[in-house]
């Protein structure tokens, strides 16, 4: 198969080659490498070498072949975003789409004109392309292994080759793509091409209000699969109605080209790190243990995030340890009662919680695991006990710490098509998607499927959000259903039903609302609502705002039914650069980096300033969270 530049036109091509989306467990090759660097993954982060092209057509087309002189690229550092090295427009938007007012464009399949518009990304003039080019040879722990590579986050779409043969495409900027590279290896020095187009007909569903960014943002890695490899981690712990006892089961997805002898052993510790029990079964492709039992459990809470372990360790047919997988888990228990409540735990859901960007002033979105342990501890600090990852799944090591730290996930899809159904601040869906688009419906549904098989062991999930401001139809249904259908552990939220009130019955466990008015709130319990509300944003803390709150907080105590919200947002979206007149380093916001059109300081609506230095509202914050803690 070759590469196509018409995938980029194309909202039905989204995943070419592109291996199926699994559980985010960590593998290793004994368990003396748990808790230290793998010998089964290998970091291509660093300096890759660099072209960027202004369009599709300035691109260095034949870049991936092995015999390319490269020498006149320049280096840049992955992970990263190519705007913040220098290239391309720094631009930040809320609701419109990076082109409007320059060039007219329309999705597929839409405006009376069921087609693909040839050329609209592939031959489009505002298209920039960064080719990036890594060379690696493979250590000696991943020789005779099946060697995937793993982009944890590329911007916006994506072809790779290996020594100059095509490997695969994707798309969804915020979720992993790994690729099969085995067949394509060669003896010594490699050489790993990436293409990445910062426009595709992913772009309006990823129409979020952020700055608008492109290029390998997150980690990339090589990861040597041993000879039977946990490909899925399975984990469905659940709490009995006594809310002192449980049960455990656990399923296991095996890939090799021989399972034939290999065993999987499971071992199961409690909190002390006392044994609960172990087992052994022969593995097959999928691996299912008996239902484990449990007399006594203890509760995973905000208050009291308990964590159980698991131990899966793979031994081939002559005893030998081929991997080892741990993995955290705990016991709560979410429930949506014939009260119209939300109980974990048999005590009421209390949401006080904000909507989080990934974000640095320094790095943009590709942040770090310190930029994360810094945002747990702000969080703690202030009664913050919830978090809405707004509105796209956050880097792997930010669900772990939830789970560790007791923070309450909203967990989103990366899905926003505001610009295709908001114009000018008025509700006009002509050319809606996903909608009721057959067409759309296919890349939407991979994106839950995604997200839900990715993070779906994580404790602290408590709600999967659909996505978010995409209007309302049959494909966003159809992603609820997916849900639906894989989980009864967790409820659903989308707040974008409410333009489509017959939907409501097929979309979402809660009625949500943005900015909504605490009197109408208050009208709205009054008045035997078929589901409890939820503020998935509130407050919207620019300049001098949460003047207020108690107005929402007063309705925790007067309606059950209210279960609090999330301010918007945690942090600004804004960037450290060096002012040559005033000689000093200062934050700059939308609008700051002649960009047009721009939605300017908007990008400033947090409860910290983007260097992480909490703003005054945040006294507000922590006064009335801590009221419902």
């Amino acid at each position: 198969m070759q590469a196509d530049l018409n995938w980029l036109d194309d909202p039905e091509v989204f995943r070419v080659n592109q291996l199926p989306a699994h559980s985010d467990h960590y593998f290793y090759a004994d368990s003396n490498e748990i808790g230290h660097q793998s010998s089964l993954v290998k970091s291509l982060n660093g300096n890759w070498r660099f072209r960027f092209s202004k369009s599709p057509q300035d691109r260095p087309e034949n870049f991936y072949q092995p015999n390319f002189d490269s020498s006149t690229f320049d280096d840049i550092k992955v992970p990263g975003h190519i705007e913040l090295a220098g290239y391309g427009q720094i631009q930040y938007i809320n609701t419109w789409y990076p082109w409007e007012g320059k060039i007219f464009r329309r999705p597929a399949y839409t405006l009376n004109s069921d087609r693909i518009i040839p050329g609209t990304f592939s031959q489009a003039k505002d298209n920039t392309v960064g080719s990036y080019l890594k060379k690696f040879t493979l250590p000696e722990s991943f020789q005779n292994k099946r060697v995937v590579v793993q982009f944890q986050g590329v911007e916006t779409a994506f072809y790779v080759w290996l020594n100059g043969e095509f490997v695969g495409y994707a798309e969804d900027s915020f979720t992993p793509s790994e690729f099969n590279l085995t067949d394509k290896l060669v003896s010594g020095e490699n050489i790993l091409a990436v293409e990445v187009f910062k426009r595709s007909t992913a772009s309006y569903l990823e129409d979020q209000d952020m700055f608008r960014f492109s290029g390998i943002f997150r980690d990339v890695n090589l990861l040597g699969l041993p000879e039977v490899h946990v490909e899925d981690l399975d984990l469905k712990p659940v709490v009995n109605d006594d809310f002192k006892s449980g049960k455990l089961d656990v399923s296991l997805e095996l890939t090799g080209k021989d399972l034939s002898g290999a065993t999987a052993e499971l071992s199961i510790i409690d909190p002390n790190d006392d044994v609960i029990t172990t087992k052994s079964m022969a593995a097959g492709e999928t691996t299912t243990f008996d239902t484990i039992d449990f007399s006594k459990v203890d509760l995973w809470s905000p208050d009291t995030p308990t964590l159980y372990h698991i131990a899966v360790t793979i031994k081939g047919q002559n005893g030998q340890t081929l991997e080892v997988v741990p993995y955290q888990f705990g016991f709560r228990k979410v429930e949506l009662r014939n009260d119209k409540v939300i109980y974990v735990n048999n005590k009421r859901l209390i949401i006080n919680g904000v909507n989080r960007h990934e974000w640095s002033a320094t790095r943009g979105r590709a942040i770090t695991l310190d930029d994360m342990k810094a945002d747990i501890k702000t969080m703690q600090a202030n009664n913050i006990n919830a978090d809405r990852t707004c509105h796209y799944p956050d880097q792997i090591p930010w669900y772990y710490l939830c789970d560790q730290n007791g923070i309450y996930l909203m967990a989103e899809n990366n899905l926003e098509s505001h610009g295709t159904w908001q114009k000018m601040g008025t509700v006009e869906p002509s050319v809606n998607v996903p909608g009721d688009n057959p067409h759309w419906l296919k890349a939407v549904l991979d994106r839950a499927r995604s997200n839900y098989h990715l993070f779906k062991n994580h404790v602290s999930i408590i709600f999967w959000s659909l996505g978010n401001e995409s209007f309302a139809g049959s494909d966003i249904a159809e992603m609820n259903k997916y849900y639906k259908q894989h989980d009864q552990t967790r409820l659903t939220h989308y707040e974008g039903v409410f333009h489509k009130p017959e939907l409501k019955d097929q979309i979402s466990d809660v009625e949500s609302r943005m900015y909504e008015q605490p009197e109408n709130i208050e009208k709205y319990l009054q008045n035997d609502p078929k589901k409890p509300f939820l503020d998935c944003e509130y407050m919207h803390d620019m300049g001098n705002s949460i003047g207020g709150m108690n107005s929402y907080n007063d309705l925790i105590d007067k309606y059950p039914m209210y279960q609090g919200g999330f301010i918007w947002d945690f942090i600004d979206q804004a960037l450290l650069v060096h002012d040559n007149i005033s000689g000093r380093d200062v934050l700059r916001y939308g609008g700051d980096f002649d960009e047009r059109h721009s939605d300017y300081e908007f990008s400033g609506d947090g409860l910290m300033f983007a260097d992480r230095t909490e703003k005054p509202a945040m006294q507000e914050v922590k006064y009335y969270y801590g009221q419902h803690k």
